[in-house]
């Protein structure tokens, strides 16, 4: 089971997606911190360094893939798991050569969630 205090940043353009996102993590317990572009996650992460941080790909002012660049500057040990449902194999490769560390195509399930921050009943 993982530490109740596991923290986890969301960062996607959509309030849908965030809130989703949020009561599934919230469920798990998780400590969750909500950006909504690439600008927002790359101060949020500096703040809080989550554990875990599910980045969108494609979003205003500072898309995914330069955000993730931006975290692994910071950071190299924090999980860093992409999410999209533009998932072209170019940007899903690009992501994982620039240090993501998993990829989950939209619509993704609580299972699939919880696998990626490592959860487990």
């Amino acid at each position: 089971m993982e530490a109740p205090n596991h923290s986890v940043l969301i960062c996607d353009d959509s309030m849908l997606v965030r809130k989703k996102l949020r009561d599934i993590l919230e469920e798990m317990h998780c400590r969750v911190f909500e950006a909504k572009n690439g600008l927002e996650c790359v101060e949020l992460f500096k703040q809080h360094t989550p554990q875990t941080v599910f980045l969108d790909i494609v979003m205003p002012e500072l898309d995914g893939l330069n955000a993730l660049k931006q975290l692994r500057a910071c950071d190299q040990k924090s999980r860093i798991i992409m999410l999209s449902s533009t998932g072209t194999s170019a940007k899903l490769l690009e992501a994982l050569k620039s240090g993501a560390t998993d990829f989950i195509q939209k619509p993704y399930t609580k299972e699939q969630i919880a696998k990626a921050i490592g959860h487990t009943e």
